[in-house]
């Protein structure tokens, strides 16, 4: 099972309600992790052993080329653009369901 870990972009209220399903999920507020910089909200998920979520495409897009190029590990990326949270949950539930752990290692996914 996924172990998901949700940017400080994305609202608390999604980690909630994908817990109400039975979902592993936690958020960098509930964490206190609100400040760090992506790098370092990165390295915390792999700390954890969680993928991370995030609406910031670019940057972590960016991370993840920089981890593959240097033979770093981590435990997947979730990116998607800014939706309504709703569609977010939606959508994060879909795609929890379906994917495995061992399947998004090191690798990025649009949702």
């Amino acid at each position: 099972m996924i172990k998901l870990y949700l940017d400080e972009d994305v609202h608390k209220k999604i980690a909630t309600a994908l817990r109400l399903k039975g979902y592993d999920v936690v958020s960098a507020h509930e964490a206190q992790k609100q400040s760090l910089s992506d790098a370092r909200q990165l390295e915390y998920a792999i700390d954890e052993q969680r993928t991370i979520f995030t609406f910031n495409t670019g940057d972590f897009d960016r991370l993840h080329k920089e981890y593959m190029k240097s033979g770093k590990n981590h435990f997947g990326i979730v990116l998607s653009k800014q939706l309504p949270i709703g569609d977010t949950i939606k959508r994060l539930a879909e795609f929890l369901f379906t994917h495995s752990a061992k399947d998004i290692q090191n690798n990025v996914y649009w949702i």
